[in-house]
């Protein structure tokens, strides 16, 4: 026995709902993508924060190693130096003011570094007419502790 094929009216989609279940596809799809891209952007995120910050802290590093090293070779270069008797002789004389035994050695205070300089500065002289009398004050101590 055959079975033939029954149609129902009210069993057939209609095009009307065919046609909405197109366009609702067809708006999901790209939903669906975007929501896609956006767990992935959120789930990488990270990763390429850190990525990025430890660059530069790679970068600053290499820098400070540069100088460490440029200041290490100055320190290796000050120790040869000290390495030397007549160096350190040198040095202890100056900083120190040592003498070998049988020297005399003089220190003479109250010289000016630079003879060009004149003795009296005379910074009250240099002051306009109607100064007020706290800034002659000033002027005058300020003198006196040259």
């Amino acid at each position: 026995m055959r079975r033939g094929r029954r149609s129902y009216s009210s069993r057939r989609p209609s095009r009307r709902l065919s046609s909405n279940r197109r366009r609702s596809r067809a708006n999901a799809r790209p939903l669906a993508l975007i929501a896609i891209i956006f767990i992935f952007t959120l789930t990488l995120a990270p990763p390429i924060k850190n990525y990025f910050t430890q660059r530069a802290q790679i970068s600053a590093l290499k820098s400070q190693v540069v100088t460490d090293r440029a200041a290490l070779d100055a320190a290796r270069a000050e120790l040869e130096l000290w390495k030397d008797p007549d160096y350190v002789k040198s040095q202890a004389r100056e900083r120190l003011h040592f003498v070998l035994p049988g020297e005399r050695q003089y220190i003479v205070t109250g010289t000016k570094d630079d003879p060009t300089l004149p003795d009296t500065t005379k910074v009250v002289s240099q002051l306009p007419e109607g100064a007020p009398w706290y800034t002659k004050l000033i002027a005058s101590v300020t003198e006196s502790g040259l």
